[in-house]
């Protein structure tokens, strides 16, 4: 390792002049680096703006690392960031998938979303059109290639002697990687530092990294590059390959936001400079690049939204009884997540149990139900969900019908008419749970509201059915956006095949 340290520090003596941000192979139209393009003006949105609006947005990937569901469960590394910068900011939080990931500028700068939160070297060519945030970590590029066959029955350097182990060795093969990324920009550097040409093959901005690194693993495509940590994560569940031989000095890695954002950039540096004293932000990192085990259970799991696509083992249960209510089954999954993780046994303080979480009083008075039967407590819970929307049918809009219905299940039936009366006594939609309703069940915390003479249930903690519906619905919204991304793949990939 240290000898391919010394060879690439001596190829960027040789040649330094050849890592500015043109070079004589762009002149010539061979092999042009990424980013050598326009991408619209940035807009004049910045945290003033943000705070106005309540909601950050935040660009980010669908893949292993970034932002994907695992059993039912929204997870990340960005993605935990994210909600955390969310919460320092006090801000909502809304993440946009990049499907292309040459995107990420031009969304950006076009206002999709108010930063990028992915793995991105800060380098040069980006910084003509982007602004970057302190760096949060540091890796260096690295080669995957595949072991040879029978690797498990050689010594150590005899697969050493199959592998490419020195740079110089790439000269003439063909490397696959996605033509706006840094990688693309390395190996065309590369070629020229060391006077020998690498055959770069571009591939769709589509492609994650880690979707590349398995195509290598598969026997589609030779060699990729990728940043070490992503592809040592990687390689712990594709055990044939080798992730060793380093093609860069180190990079650091940071999120971008548009050049006219400075007030959001020095907030995110100055959460960003707090998170690192403290040890979550470390611990958030090893999770996701760092615990091997965990990342092997996830991508074999069929409950891993990027490879099985399931939400829990329910789901056949769920669709069906969503469909007797007239649901979205990934709505109705959100609701039972939020009310036992999908875990059938569990039993409440109060001694609500099973997947819906309902009370052996309430499910009585709907039928004969075994609440640790799983298929048992969907059906009892649907038939509860069936009888509180009964409450609901003067109400217009369906979506605002099922907040209602959603809120009831949470807070029963008399103080959602409550808050409803409150709401039209104080010249709101009694109609609209969205910025009317609601407002009015978190007011009911308040003596001025509990007392008032329109309310005959009392007080009422509000921040439950509150947070309840919001909760629901942004996951509802997750679920939605990642396996709505992953089977438009697996269409986009059906459709190439001959």
């Amino acid at each position: 390792m240290k000898s391919q340290y010394l060879c690439l520090l001596a190829y960027i003596l040789i040649f330094p002049t050849l890592l500015s941000c043109s070079s004589s192979s762009d002149e010539k139209g061979e092999q042009t680096p990424y980013l050598e393009t326009s991408y619209s003006d940035p807009v004049h949105v910045d945290l003033d703006k943000i705070k106005e609006r309540g909601k950050l947005i935040a660009i980010s990937s669908y893949s292993p690392t970034s932002y994907f569901i695992y059993r039912g469960q929204p997870m990340g590394y960005e993605y935990e960031l994210l909600k955390r910068l969310a919460n320092y900011l006090e801000l909502d939080l809304e993440i946009k998938i990049a499907y292309n990931l040459d995107n990420f500028i031009e969304m950006l700068n076009t206002g999709e979303g108010d930063l990028v939160a992915h793995s991105l070297s800060i380098t040069k060519p980006r910084k003509k059109f982007v602004d970057f945030t302190e760096h949060y970590t540091v890796t260096r590029q690295v080669l995957v290639q595949r072991k040879p066959e029978n690797w498990r029955k050689m010594k150590l350097h005899e697969i050493d002697k199959q592998l490419i182990r020195d740079p110089l060795e790439l000269i003439g093969k063909t490397v696959h990687v996605r033509k706006n990324s840094s990688y693309y920009r390395r190996l065309i550097n590369l070629s020229q530092e060391m006077g020998g040409d690498i055959i770069v093959e571009p591939l769709d901005g589509n492609l994650e990294t880690s979707e590349i690194i398995k195509m290598v693993n598969n026997g589609e495509i030779e060699y990729t590059i990728a940043d070490e940590d992503i592809a040592r994560i990687n390689q712990t569940y594709y055990r044939d390959l080798d992730v060793a031989t380093a093609v860069s000095f180190p990079q650091r890695l940071a999120w971008m936001v548009r050049k006219t954002s400075p007030k959001l950039k020095a907030k995110v540096n100055q959460w960003l400079a707090e998170e690192k004293k403290g040890s979550d932000f470390y611990a958030i990192y090893n999770k996701y690049y760092k615990n091997q085990k965990r990342f092997r259970t996830r991508v074999s799991s069929e409950y891993f939204s990027l490879t099985g696509g399931k939400i829990s083992e329910y789901d056949e249960a769920i669709q069906s009884s969503a469909a007797a209510l007239g649901w979205d089954w990934k709505l109705l999954a959100s609701q039972i997540y939020q009310e036992s993780r999908f875990e059938p046994e569990t039993e409440s303080w109060a001694g609500a149990k099973g997947l819906m979480q309902l009370m052996p009083s309430t499910a009585k008075e709907i039928g004969d139900y075994n609440l640790y039967d799983a298929e048992e407590s969907i059906k009892a819970g649907v038939k509860y969900l069936q009888k509180m929307s009964k409450y609901y049918r003067d109400i217009p809009d369906s979506v605002e019908r099922i907040k209602f219905v959603l809120a009831t299940y949470n807070a029963g039936p008399g103080h959602i008419r409550d808050a409803r009366r409150l709401a039209e006594k104080y010249g709101k939609n009694p109609d609209v749970w969205t910025e009317n309703v609601e407002d009015f069940i978190l007011l009911k915390s308040q003596k001025k509201y509990y007392s008032d003479p329109v309310v005959s249930n009392g007080y009422c903690r509000g921040e439950e059915p509150y947070n309840y519906v919001n909760d629901i619905f942004k996951r509802y919204q997750v679920y939605q956006d990642l396996l709505e991304t992953k089977a438009a793949d697996e269409e986009a990939v059906a459709l190439q095949k001959p």
